[in-house]
């Protein structure tokens, strides 16, 4: 079933939604050279206790940790290790939250140190696809909108592998509900975007082909010809005036405005 929220409840899943936007801010600024992916993830548990959450990743299908942090060559679902960050890697940051029955999801990729132009120019089109996707969330559009959207962005930035493996999805009383969201324009339209639906929208993308493969612990999602890729997500909730970025500190309002879309005022904040 969709879930469709009510205001009230659209109030908890933004209660939500700023928990794990709180905590993403605190593991990137820890995102340094010899810093490890078991540092953020110590991290990620710190941060949820404070503040009376839970983390919906830890032990869900058996996942082994609070975040996925998933590095240079590693799309999606890394576990955490003590392998050292060294300057030019760019990592991954996967991560959600429960608070009071709600859940919020949300990802980033960031650089350690400097990394060349065009590793820059690959996180830079991969956030500016995802934002593509969320200024399609407007009421009476559809589901397919949001991957025409961000297939777009990528092409006209490219060329970079689009991974159609993993996609976006409906988010509330889990982390994951129907509908399915493609990064890729699809002969199917899906559901009506409607008031009150939430949905977790998260563009990947490689510097190469879209080709995956899972290793052995049966998380870890690699490119197969080794290029590096970029992984943006934000948890969004559709409104009759727009898009109210639920896992953005600012509701979205900065980058909505750049993009010439509007959000009520209520959902600035």
């Amino acid at each position: 079933m969709i879930e469709i929220k009510s205001p009230e409840q659209l109030a908890g899943m933004r209660a939500a939604g700023l928990v794990v936007a709180e905590i993403h801010e605190v593991m990137r600024a820890a995102i340094v050279p010899c810093a490890t992916p078991l540092d953020l993830d110590a991290i990620a548990r710190r941060e949820l206790a404070a503040r009376g959450a839970t983390s919906n990743f830890l032990g869900y299908g058996g996942f082994p940790a609070t975040v996925c942090v998933s590095v240079n060559d590693v799309v999606v679902h890394g576990i955490p290790d003590a392998t050292p960050f060294a300057d030019g890697d760019i990592v991954s940051l996967d991560f959600g939250a429960v608070l009071h029955g709600w859940h919020g999801d949300s990802a980033v990729t960031v650089p350690v140190g400097s990394v060349p132009a065009e590793v820059a120019k690959l996180l830079t089109d991969c956030d500016d696809a995802l934002w593509s996707g969320i200024a399609a969330m407007t009421a009476g559009r559809r589901v397919r909108d949001i991957g025409t959207a961000i297939e777009k962005t990528i092409v006209e930035r490219g060329p970079y592998g689009i991974v159609e493996e993993y996609g976006g999805h409906g988010i509330g009383t889990a982390m994951h509900q129907d509908p399915h969201v493609m990064n890729y324009r699809s002969r199917q339209r899906g559901p009506k975007l409607v008031p009150g639906l939430c949905l977790a929208v998260e563009p990947m993308i490689t510097m190469g082909g879209p080709e995956t493969h899972v290793l052995a612990d049966e998380w870890t999602v690699k490119t197969d010809d080794g290029s590096w890729a970029a992984h943006f997500e934000h948890s969004i909730a559709v409104t009759p005036e727009g898009p109210w970025v639920l896992t953005a500190l600012d509701g979205g309002a900065a980058r909505l405005a750049e993009l010439g879309v509007p959000a009520a005022a209520a959902h600035r904040a």
